[in-house]
Parts: C-alpha cells; sequence; structure tokens
C-alpha cells in the first residue's frame, strides 16, 4: 500500500485508535475488539518496551489491518517500527531527521505540529497531513481553522482531548483528515482485559461518527 492509498484507508476511517500497550500479550486481543467494532486501524505508540513486539504481533494476525507506530521521536524507532510491519509514522512533534528517515524509505509520517512555524517546516517536504497535538491545550478547532487559512494546502489530524463529545465537530471541518483518539481503548480496559469494552465503545465510536449528519 502506496501513500496515497494508506492516506485515503485512513480519511475513510476517520479515527485511528491510539493505543499504550505495556504487554505485547494484549496486541492481538486489543486488534481484535477494534476489527469487530468496525475500526481496522491502530497507532501503537512507542511510550513502552512492549511496542515493537505489538506492532510485529498485530501485522502478523491481522494483515488487512492499518497499523502504525505512534509517539516515535529517533530515527531508531522508526527503524524497528517499520522492520515490525508499521505501515505509517506518527511522531508528537516534527524532526527532521525521522521525516526524511521516512520519505527516504518511503514511509507515511504524521508529524507533530501545533505553531505556524512547524506547519512550514512541515510544507518543505510536501507532507499534505499532520498531526495536530496536543489538540485540546493549543485551542483545538479554532487554532486549526486559523492555521488553514494561510496554509491552504495541507490538513490536520488532531489528538489529544478528542472524544464523542467534540469528534462531530472536528470532522465536519473539511480540512481535518482524521482525528486520534483513545477514550476506547484506555489503558484501564486493557490491564483489565476488558476487550469487551473496547469493542462496544468501538462500535459506538464509528455509529458516531458515520452518522449522515455530522455536525
Amino acid at each position: 500500500m502506496n501513500q496515497a492509498e494508506l492516506l485515503k484507508k485512513i480519511k475513510e476511517k476517520k479515527l485511528v485508535p491510539v493505543v499504550k500497550l505495556d504487554r505485547a500479550e494484549d496486541a492481538e486481543p486489543l486488534c481484535e475488539a477494534l476489527c469487530e467494532g468496525g475500526l481496522p486501524v491502530a497507532e501503537i505508540t512507542f511510550r513502552t518496551s512492549a511496542a515493537e513486539e505489538s506492532i510485529r504481533t498485530a501485522v502478523r494476525k491481522f494483515p488487512d489491518m492499518m497499523v502504525g507506530a505512534g509517539t516515535v521521536i529517533n530515527v531508531e524507532q522508526a527503524k524497528r517500527a517499520v522492520d515490525a510491519g508499521a505501515s505509517f509514522l506518527v511522531s508528537p512533534g516534527i524532526s527532521r531527521e525521522v521525516t526524511e528517515w521516512a520519505l527516504k524509505n518511503r514511509i507515511c509520517i504524521f508529524p507533530g505540529t501545533c505553531t505556524p512555524s512547524e506547519v512550514m517546516t512541515a510544507l518543505e517536504y510536501e507532507l499534505l497531513v499532520v498531526k495536530f497535538f496536543p489538540a485540546s491545550q493549543y485551542g483545538g478547532l479554532e487554532t486549526i481553522k486559523a492555521l488553514s487559512a494561510p496554509f491552504p494546502g495541507i490538513s490536520f489530524m488532531p489528538t489529544g482531548g478528542i472524544g464523542v463529545h467534540n469528534i462531530k465537530e472536528y470532522l465536519a471541518f473539511e480540512r481535518v483528515a482524521a482525528c486520534g483518539g483513545s477514550w476506547m481503548v484506555k489503558d484501564t480496559f486493557i490491564k483489565e482485559g476488558n476487550f469487551a469494552k473496547i469493542r462496544e465503545l468501538t462500535r459506538e465510536a464509528v455509529a458516531l461518527i458515520n452518522e449522515e449528519s455530522v455536525l
């Protein structure tokens, strides 16, 4: 799957679950719950030592799922993630080194931005979509709208503070490509092995974002 195809699929799904796994053995039931809930995509963050093996398991067990790596802050992590099978990378900020490595290796990357200068850096690499993080702390949708005016060639994937209370508002803005969210994959659910709850909340999220009247 090339970058254009991947980006198209992410836009179609509208929501990217942001997952933190402390145990690699939780990757399979977690991904199964997401897929059964109608959302076959996951951004598995490099916040734990289990991330690499979790990505490898997810890719092996669910070959049709879009599995990416989040919280990628250096090239070493990027290489490990891609070697494990990650099809896209997400960073909390924008690193020229990581971005250049990803583009050189034809890996889709969504670097984090929250200021005009960071968006301009992303535009130097002709990126079409950037992460906007942390969304709620940096003004949310109003800031995205303000950034969209001088930068018409880029779209945003807001993450941080996104939930059922505001995701439809974000998605209604044409320059929001998709949203990142973690409310359906909370740490407590995963640690308790409550994958039925994750499946239930995922189904509810998919139904919510696919309602015809997105306002």
